[in-house]
C-alpha cells in the first residue's frame, strides 16, 4: 500500500502523523510512504530521516494526497485538505466530528474511508489512540491553568499552591477519565486543593487509591458540580462520551456565578466542550473572557509539546497503521472490532452511532458496509 504522510496545517499544529521510526518499520512490511517536504519538522526530523527510513519525500500535499491510498495524519482535516481528498482512500486521523457537520458532510461527499483515532477501542472498553493525547493534555491542562489565573492574563492573580499564609487555589476536575486522572497528578503536585467529580464510583475509587488525602472525590450531580465550580479558582472540562457530543455540564448561569477572574480549561472543546461558554480556540489566540471568567478551550493542546504527543502517539496507532496497510481496510475491520469501531464514516455513510446520533443523520452499522 502507498500511504501518504502530508504536513499538518491547522494552527499552531507541529505534529506529524509517521514519525522516521515509524516509517521504517512500514516500509520493511513491504509499503511505501510518501512525506510531505518539511512534515517533520515540528518534532525535529528532518526530511534525510525520512529518506533514510525508506520514504520518498515530495514537495507538495497536492502530489501527497493524489497518489497515497491512505492519509495519515494527526488532526482532522481542514477544509482545503478534505478537497483532495478522493473516493475509497483510507484517511486516518483524529477526527471529532461530532460537534462539526461540516467535516462530516465534506468526508462523506468524498467517499472516502474515514477512521478516526479516537473511537477505535480496546478489549477492555478503554480508547487506546485516545488515551497518550489525553495523558498529554491532562497534564497540560494544570499548566494552561496556572497561567490563565495570572493577573495579565485575566485571571485574579493567584498562585495555585499558595504560599505559607496564604490558602492555596481550589481546583476541580470534571471528569475521572484519562484526561481527569492525569490533570489530578499534576494538580495536586502543586499543592492546590483539588476535587474530581464524576459519575463512576470506580473510577472515583482509582483516584482516592494513587492520591489518597490529596484529592478529595466526589460523585457528580446537578448539585455537586454547581457547590463545587462556584468554590473554585481553576475548573477543569475533562468529560468524554465516546464519538458523541460533549454534554454541558456547566450552564452559562453558573459561570456568570463563578468568582470574576476565575479560569476554565475546556479540554472537551474537541468534543463541543462541556461548558455552556465554551468555543475552540488556537495556541495562537488560546484565551478569552467570557463572563467575567478566563477561557482556555485549545482543540490541540498536545500540539503544543509536539515531540512527546507524535512520539507517544505513533506508539499507539503503528500497529492499526500496519494492519490496515497488510489487509486492506475491509480485512482488517472484519478481523478486529475494536478497529472497525473507529470507522466513523465509510463512502457517504456515517458509521458510527455516537457521530450519527449528534449530528442527526442516519447511521449504518459497519458490519453491513465491510459486506457491501
Amino acid at each position: 500500500m502507498l500511504i501518504g504522510v502530508p504536513k499538518e496545517i491547522k494552527t499552531h499544529e507541529y505534529r506529524v502523523g509517521l514519525t522516521p521510526a515509524s516509517v521504517k518499520e512500514v516500509t520493511a512490511h513491504g509499503h511505501r510512504v510518501i512525506v510531505e517536504r518539511g512534515a517533520g519538522a515540528g518534532i525535529g526530523a528532518t526530511d534525510t530521516e525520512y529518506l533514510g527510513a525508506g520514504a520518498e519525500v515530495v514537495d507538495s500535499a497536492d502530489e501527497v494526497y493524489a497518489r497515497a491510498e491512505m492519509i495519515v495524519k494527526v488532526k482532522e482535516p481542514q477544509a482545503v485538505e478534505r478537497a483532495r481528498l478522493k473516493e475509497n482512500q483510507i484517511l486516518f486521523a483524529y477526527l471529532h466530528l461530532a460537534p462539526d457537520p461540516e467535516q462530516a458532510r465534506d468526508l462523506m461527499k468524498s467517499g472516502v474511508v474515514a477512521v478516526a483515532y479516537e473511537t477505535v477501542t480496546s478489549p477492555s472498553g478503554e480508547l487506546p489512540l485516545l488515551a497518550p493525547m489525553s495523558e498529554v493534555a491532562g497534564r497540560m491542562a494544570i499548566q494552561a491553568g496556572a497561567r490563565c489565573l495570572e493577573r495579565e492574563n485575566g485571571g485574579m492573580g493567584v498562585l495555585l499552591g499558595g504560599v505559607p499564609g496564604v490558602p492555596a487555589a481550589s481546583i476541580v476536575i470534571l471528569g475521572a477519565g484519562v484526561v481527569g486522572t492525569n490533570a489530578a497528578q499534576m494538580a495536586v503536585g502543586t499543592g492546590a486543593q483539588v476535587t474530581v467529580l464524576d459519575r463512576s464510583v470506580e473510577r472515583l475509587r482509582r483516584i482516592d487509591h494513587m492520591l489518597g488525602a490529596r484529592c478529595m472525590t466526589c460523585f457528580s450531580n446537578r448539585h455537586n458540580i454547581e457547590a463545587h465550580v462556584l468554590a473554585a479558582e481553576l475548573v477543569i472540562g475533562a468529560v468524554l462520551i465516546p464519538g458523541a457530543a460533549a454534554p454541558k455540564l456547566v450552564t452559562r448561569d453558573l459561570v456568570r456565578a463563578m468568582k470574576p477572574g476565575s479560569a476554565i480549561v475546556d479540554v472537551s472543546i474537541d468534543q463541543g466542550g462541556c461548558v455552556e461558554t465554551s468555543r475552540p480556540t488556537t495556541h495562537a489566540e488560546p484565551t478569552y473572557v467570557e463572563e467575567g471568567v478566563v477561557h482556555y478551550c485549545v482543540a490541540n493542546m498536545p500540539g503544543a509539546v509536539p515531540h512527546t504527543s507524535t512520539y507517544a502517539l505513533n506508539h499507539a496507532t503503528l500497529p492499526f497503521v500496519l494492519a490496515l496497510a497488510d489487509k486492506g481496510w475491509q480485512r482488517a475491520m472484519q478481523d478486529d472490532p475494536h478497529l472497525r469501531d473507529g470507522l466513523n464514516i465509510c463512502r457517504g455513510r456515517i458509521t458510527h452511532r455516537g457521530v450519527a446520533e449528534a449530528l442527526g443523520l442516519p447511521y449504518a452499522e459497519p458490519t453491513r458496509v465491510l459486506a457491501l
